[in-house]
C-alpha cells in the first residue's frame, strides 16, 4: 500500500506493547501521532523514538497519544 502526504491513515488493528491493541477505530476522537521506524535499537530509530519520549509530558498535556509502529517482533 503506498500512501501520499494528505490520505487518510488507512484502517489498522495491531499489538501493542503490555499485551494491548491498538486500532484506528478506538482512536478515532483522540488525537495521536502514529510513527513508523523500520527496526529497533538503531541509532536512527533510538533518535526518532527519544524525542517523542521527551515530548510526550507536553504532547500528553493536550491529549495526544504517542503510537510507534515496528515490523520488529
Amino acid at each position: 500500500m503506498t500512501l501520499t502526504p494528505g490520505d487518510a491513515a488507512p484502517d489498522f488493528d495491531m499489538p501493542a506493547s503490555g499485551g494491548r491493541h491498538v486500532s484506528l477505530s478506538g482512536m478515532r476522537g483522540k488525537a495521536f501521532v502514529l510513527y513508523f521506524y523500520p527496526k529497533a535499537d538503531t541509532t536512527g530509530c533510538t533518535k526518532e523514538a527519544c524525542a517523542f519520549q521527551e515530548a510526550l509530558p507536553q504532547l500528553g498535556g493536550h491529549g495526544v497519544e504517542v503510537i510507534g509502529v515496528s515490523k520488529d517482533p
